[in-house]
């Protein structure tokens, strides 16, 4: 028996691009767009963009002043539980900050370094109500759960987010400012 050459690729092509456009069509709209509705549904979240991969769920999001980060990174948790399953989500949040915002942070940056290797968090939201008193219309807010601390700034218009990991191998808290 002889095969012929044209219709063994055109059905090789045609299963090749069934498999991937299947795998596209339910990653696309089983996985990914669930978890962005769920996303865009808390108060606070301007825009987001969602990439997950095998072992990781990376979300870039846009958010207002005033975002309780850690409510968020629960809701998240707790909502797409099934679309993220094992996955750990990594959160890259865009800055809205001011001078001002910027120069509050590298003045407690050295304070919160110092709390997050000895392990003392309390000594955090003690330093930022400090440095706030010196400026005028400062909100800062601290907040724990069981792998990162989540800083707040905002004078109302402007935010600025900061999320330390827990974990001291992961630290590092002048990359995530």
């Amino acid at each position: 028996m002889k095969l012929r050459l044209v219709p063994v690729l055109l059905t090789s092509l045609l299963s090749v691009a069934l498999m991937f456009g299947g795998w596209f069509l339910y990653r696309q709209f089983a996985i990914q767009e669930p978890l962005q509705k769920i996303v865009n549904s808390y108060q606070g979240v301007n825009k987001s963009h969602i990439s997950i991969n095998r072992n990781e769920v990376s979300l870039k999001l846009d958010l207002q002043p005033g975002t309780k980060l850690r409510d968020l990174v629960q809701y998240i948790s707790t909502e797409g539980e099934s679309v993220i399953g094992g996955r750990s989500i990594k959160l890259d949040l865009e800055q809205h900050s001011s001078e001002e915002l910027d120069e509050i942070w590298d003045q407690a940056m050295f304070s919160v370094a110092e709390a997050m290797e000895s392990r003392k968090y309390t000594l955090i939201p003690a330093k930022l109500d400090q440095l706030k008193e010196q400026y005028e219309g400062i909100t800062a807010t601290t907040e724990i759960d069981d792998n990162n601390v989540y800083v707040s700034l905002t004078n109302g218009k402007e935010s600025k987010f900061i999320i330390l990991p827990r974990q001291p191998e992961n630290m590092g808290v002048w990359n995530n400012a």
